[in-house]
């Protein structure tokens, strides 16, 4: 029953997470500036985060040296959603989704090289696989509505490095011990401040005062970052974090799907045999690393 349970929570975190670019992409259209979905993304997301802990009964106190890491950590997971909206903005947020999928192979190479764990032909032959499927599905037509494609895809790639470096200082760092929801209401809170400094340095913040608009803010607050990241936490507590990573996959095939349903986005075969060889090397990743 666990293991159902672990499998139910990790296909409704995934999934949730590739709504994120639907949300993204709506609120962008009303004229939302990046910092503007950021922030309402990542401050109503940490006030229910905060809540759920709170009735879970976490101590939500920490030291100068946990904060400390806490606070850098804060600033790759915040860099990370920030390159991915600019990604959305100028590739298809379906390609956007699966080039930032790539991020546990950046995860091994970085524990390889950095780390010192022993190099092995898995890892290499992933890498591999997953560079010929990035030139796969960057040989078609991949513009988003701003249609700087080169843009998109460095911010594609900044994402995978960004959130590589995010899971590291999770496992390799003070944060390993700090509660799971404490971790993530502290990452999102900062994140959420940090968004607000750059927006009123910009554009400013608008309050928004339309139901309809409201709606996609919730959307995008509650389901794609809040329910998702809970969801997270309880799949791997079921299963563990391989399994939960594999299922990781249907986030960049609802990206996709939701890109082509909504925003008319095309897909070519290239393209589609290019995310298909990603996900297989992610697979081989997290597969290979659960046997060490």
């Amino acid at each position: 029953m666990n293991r159902i349970k672990g499998i139910l929570y990790a296909i409704v975190s995934s999934s949730t997470f590739g709504l994120a670019p639907f949300f993204t992409l709506t609120l962008l259209s009303f004229g939302y500036s990046s910092f503007e979905v950021l922030t309402y993304r990542w401050g109503i997301a940490s006030l229910c985060l905060i809540g759920f802990g709170l009735l879970a009964g976490c101590n939500f106190r920490l030291s100068k040296k946990d904060f400390g890491v806490v606070f850098l950590l804060s600033l790759f997971r915040a860099t990370t959603s920030f390159s991915l909206v600019i990604a959305y903005q100028n590739i298809a947020s379906g390609v956007a989704s699966t080039i930032h999928f790539m991020y546990p192979l950046a995860v091994a190479l970085a524990m390889i090289f950095f780390y010192h764990e022993k190099k092995s032909g898995w890892a290499i032959s992933a890498v591999l696989l997953s560079i010929l499927g990035a030139i796969l599905l960057s040989s078609g037509n991949i513009a988003g509505y701003n249609a700087n494609v080169t843009v998109g895809i460095i911010c594609a790639c900044i994402s995978i490095f960004s959130y590589g470096g995010y899971i590291i200082g999770v496992r390799k760092t003070r944060a390993v011990a700090i509660n799971s929801t404490v971790l993530t209401c502290y990452v999102m809170g900062l994140g959420a401040l940090f968004f607000i400094i750059g927006g009123c340095l910009t554009e400013g913040i608008r309050l928004e005062t339309q139901g309809k608009v409201w709606l996609y803010i919730l959307g995008l607050a509650l389901p794609a970052t809040a329910i998702s990241n809970m969801a997270l936490v309880k799949a791997i507590k079921h299963i563990g974090p391989t399994l939960t990573s594999i299922f990781g996959a249907m986030e960049p095939l609802t990206a996709v799907f939701i890109g082509i349903v909504v925003f008319h986005e095309t897909s070519t075969i290239s393209g589609i045999l290019g995310m298909l060889l990603i996900i297989i090397a992610v697979f081989i990743v997290v597969v290979k690393e659960n046997r060490k």
